[in-house]
C-alpha cells in the first residue's frame, strides 16, 4: 500500500503536473498470472501539460525506481503505473493504447474510477458505470478510503 501511496506523492511532482483526485485503495486477486499477491489498486486523476506518450515514460521511470521488473507477462511487480485515459484521446502507438484497451473488463479498474469520476465515459466503449456492471461477478476489498 505505502509504494501506492508513495506513488502518488511523486506522481504529483512530475513537471507540469499535479494530482487533482484520489480514490480510495482497493484489494484484489491477481490477473494472469497467479503465484503472486494481492494487487492494490488506485485511479488517480491528473492535470498534466505533458503529452502521452511522455507521461508514459514518467511512469515507467517511477515504476523502475520502485523496483519494477518485467520478467515474463504479468509477472510479479511491485508498481505498475497505467494511463486509462487522456482527456478524450484515443490514441495507438507501439506501447500505449488509450484509452487503456482493457480498462472496460476490470472492477479493479472501474471501481475506483467511478469514485471520483461517477460519470466517466470510455471512449469507443461508453459508460463506465455500465462497463462495472459487466464486471459485478469481481471481488474487491476497499482497503483505505480517499482521503
Amino acid at each position: 500500500m505505502e509504494q501506492v501511496l508513495q506513488a502518488v506523492q511523486a506522481i504529483d511532482k512530475l513537471p507540469e503536473t499535479s494530482v487533482t483526485a484520489r480514490s480510495s485503495l482497493y484489494s484484489s486477486a491477481p490477473v494472469g498470472y497467479l503465484e503472486q499477491p494481492d494487487f492494490i489498486n488506485a485511479v488517480i486523476k491528473i492535470e498534466t501539460s505533458l503529452e502521452p506518450l511522455a507521461l508514459l515514460h514518467a511512469l515507467l521511470v517511477l515504476e523502475q525506481e520502485n523496483g519494477r521488473t518485467r520478467e515474463f507477462q504479468n509477472a510479479p511487480r511491485t508498481l505498475d503505473l497505467d494511463i486509462l485515459l487522456y482527456d478524450d484521446l484515443r490514441h495507438h502507438e507501439h506501447g500505449l493504447t488509450v484509452p487503456h484497451p482493457q480498462m472496460h473488463r476490470r472492477a479493479f479498474v472501474l471501481q475506483p474510477l467511478l469514485e471520483i469520476a461517477p460519470d466517466c465515459v470510455i471512449p469507443g466503449v461508453g459508460a463506465a458505470s455500465v462497463a462495472m456492471r459487466n464486471c459485478k461477478d469481481q471481488q474487491l476489498e476497499r482497503l483505505i478510503y480517499a482521503a
